[in-house]
Formats: structure tokens, sequence, C-alpha cells
């Protein structure tokens, strides 16, 4: 596998560019701006890209300009456009139902609720794809307001406290991206899901 695919997800604009639900996009442009890589936006992809080379391997990045809900668009252009096999592709995303700073890499399963995943799941007509999803923590809970609060919970800003144990987070998940070509993935996966925030 030479080639390497990462989709984040999050929303395009600068109003959401800081909101826990771009912590996809927000992963990816700190790994495009530690090889000195510019994303460029690709219609005929419905994302933008950034790609650059870690030894051997051409990384291939993408953020996509869908908006969350249609995530699958861009998805499946970017896997049209390159015929690729699913298990080149890692979509990266955040979760709500993870504590803050918790890291699960799966290679199958549900959308759990999240519309980016289950955009991506209809548009590919299957659950088989890798996964690693960010703990964003759950809401606050404010009675008899549960819808609101999650929406404003995901699309609010990151705070000066989250944003301190998610450096962490991105700085172990680039690390284990990087090595997709020289470790096993099984390697990888125990990696990330042992990953304990407050061991750093």
């Amino acid at each position: 596998m030479n080639e390497i695919y990462l989709i984040g997800l999050g929303n395009p604009g600068k109003k959401y560019a800081k909101s826990r639900h771009n912590i996809g996009f927000l992963l990816l442009e700190n790994l495009s701006k530690k090889y000195n890589s510019n994303f460029s936006l690709k219609e005929k992809l419905k994302s933008s890209c950034s790609e650059f080379k870690i030894n051997e391997s051409t990384y291939r990045l993408f953020l996509p300009n869908t908006f969350m809900n249609n995530s699958g668009d861009a998805v499946r252009a970017i896997i049209d456009w390159y015929k690729i096999n699913l298990d080149q592709i890692f979509i990266i995303v955040d979760d709500k139902d993870l504590p803050l700073g918790k890291i699960r890499f799966r290679k199958k399963g549900s959308s759990g609720g999240h519309n980016g995943l289950k955009s991506i799941i209809e548009k590919l007509q299957t659950e088989n794809f890798n996964r690693i999803r960010i703990g964003i923590g759950s809401p606050p809970s404010i009675k008899g307001r549960d819808n609101y609060n999650t929406i404003s919970h995901v699309l609010g800003n990151i705070s000066t406290e989250e944003k301190s144990v998610l450096d962490k987070v991105y700085i172990r998940v680039i690390e284990s991206l990087e090595q997709l070509n020289t470790k096993k993935q099984e390697y990888i996966v125990n990696d990330l899901n042992s990953f304990d925030k407050d061991q750093i």
C-alpha cells in the first residue's frame, strides 16, 4: 500500500473552523503543515487536497467541502477518481460518545449517530472502512434541551482546556499515521486504542 488516503470530516468555512465537529479537518491540517504542504480545492473530488511523501509512500489528504451531512459524496468521488480499495482510506472524525481525548480505531462499524459517517455508509453501501474516532466528550446536560444541546456542543468552539488535550491527541494520531506503511496495522490499532491522554 504505497498510497494512503486520509479523509478528515468537518464543515467548510471560517464559521466552523475551530468547532469540535471539525477535528478531522484540524488533525489533517496539522499533518499537512508538518510536511510543508498546502491544501488546494479540487472541484471534481469535492474536497480540498494536500499531497506529500513520507518515506516511499504517497499520502493524500482530503477535507470535503460538502458539509458534514453529505461527506459521502466527497468520499465516493475520491474512491471513484483514484480507483482505490476501501482499505486504503482512513476517515478521521469526532465522536461525542467518547470521552475527550480518547481515540478509537475501527475497521468497520455503524455510524453511531454521526451524520458524516452515516452519509459515507449510505454512499458506499458498506460499513467496512477504516475510521479513527476522536473523543470530544458528551455535552453538559441541560434538562429538556437535549437535541439543541448536542448540536451546540458539536458545533461549539474547542475551549483552551480541550485544545491542550487535543493537541496531544493530534501528535499521537499523526505519529501513527506516519507509520501506516512501516508497521503492522494491528500494532497501530492497539497503540491508538490504548492511548491515555493523562500519561503524557
